[in-house]
């Protein structure tokens, strides 16, 4: 209907997007690409006769997740919402007359075709035969199944910008608020001298060992370990302060001796990775705490009110790189 309005009304027609999308559906001697499309029609006729509702339609459309029973009993909810049986059939026949490729040539407007490579439904050779077709056509592939929300839809998105507007802008960075906890392990370059290359490996791997099940056990998300720290985030102050305890703890089992930084406030979430100024403060105030100390920002104090930790006073502080004086506290108790 697209490529027909466009063809009928270019005034009215600035550009045109087809995803998904076929110029004609059905196979014809001059149209070898509709042997792929006439095998989906002819799945979904059977699955009209006497399965749909069950789900099954996952398979032409989100192959990827036939496997997730979830997603199938999704589709089964979906396919009974959409469309009765008979209706489905009666659109089948309508989608074997469709044939627009006499039309495609009197398009004048850009058009931009966007085709999964994994599409069942619309297979590579649909969309490409449309952008050989199209007087003004851009071709964009990517993997993927026909639902288009699965997927790099951030990659797909950018391709529809620029064509759009000529320009593609990096999406914002996802921010969240979060608990930032840098640990840091006390003198360690004398520790390592002092023991010896194969016994400090061997400390470190069974501290990185228990830091890593205390992040876990106070449903924290370990980012990365710092070589003789850790970098862990947590969806609550109180959470971090008593898993940064812990770890204090198994540490000193070691002989090892650890300080700890923690801070709230908005983080910037990569691939694998955290950044930003909070992730920045609490790393400047782990450099400044003490051996076997928590060190906390006021943020992080007020925060916790009520949950039985205490703290003492530790002053004023600027931090390297940071704005402003900020108030630190010492958590005890834990």
């Amino acid at each position: 209907m697209s490529i027909l309005f466009a063809a009928t009304y270019p005034e009215r027609v600035t550009s045109l997007i087809l995803v998904g999308s076929a110029a004609r559906w059905s196979f014809a001697p001059d149209y070898a690409c509709g042997r792929q499309s006439n095998e989906m029609l002819s799945a979904l006729d059977e699955l009209a006769a006497s399965r749909w509702g069950q789900g099954e339609s996952i398979e032409w459309y989100a192959p990827s997740l036939a496997d997730v029973p979830r997603a199938r009993q999704a589709f089964a909810h979906w396919e009974r919402l959409a469309v009765t049986p008979s209706a489905l059939q009666r659109m089948l026949r309508m989608i074997r007359a469709i044939d627009v490729r006499s039309v495609l040539a009197a398009i004048r407007v850009p058009a931009l075709v966007i085709q999964r490579q994994g599409d069942r439904v619309a297979p590579q050779c649909q969309g490409r035969y449309l952008a050989d077709h199209l007087p003004r056509a851009r071709y964009f592939e990517q993997p993927g199944d026909h639902v288009l929300w699965l997927g790099d839809t951030d990659a797909m998105f950018a391709e529809i910008e620029e064509f759009l507007t000529g320009a593609h802008h990096p999406p914002d960075p996802d921010r969240v608020l979060a608990t930032v906890l840098f640990t840091d392990i006390v003198d360690s370059t004398m520790t390592a001298s002092s023991v010896g290359d194969r016994r400090w490996l061997s400390l470190l791997d069974a501290h990185n060992a228990a830091a890593r099940h205390d992040v876990e056990a106070h449903r924290g998300r370990l980012i990365k370990s710092t070589g003789d720290g850790i970098l862990a985030t947590f969806d609550g102050p109180g959470r971090a302060i008593r898993c940064a305890a812990a770890v204090r703890d198994a540490a000193a089992t070691l002989g090892i001796e650890i300080r700890a930084g923690v801070h709230i406030g908005e983080i910037e979430l990569l691939a694998d990775d955290i950044a930003g100024i909070s992730v920045h403060v609490a790393a400047r105030v782990t450099a400044l705490a003490g051996p076997a100390e928590i060190l906390v920002t006021r943020t992080v104090k007020d925060l916790v009110v009520g949950s039985g930790i205490s703290f003492a006073d530790r002053g004023t502080h600027s931090l390297k790189g940071i704005p402003d004086e900020w108030p630190l506290v010492a958590a005890t108790d834990v």
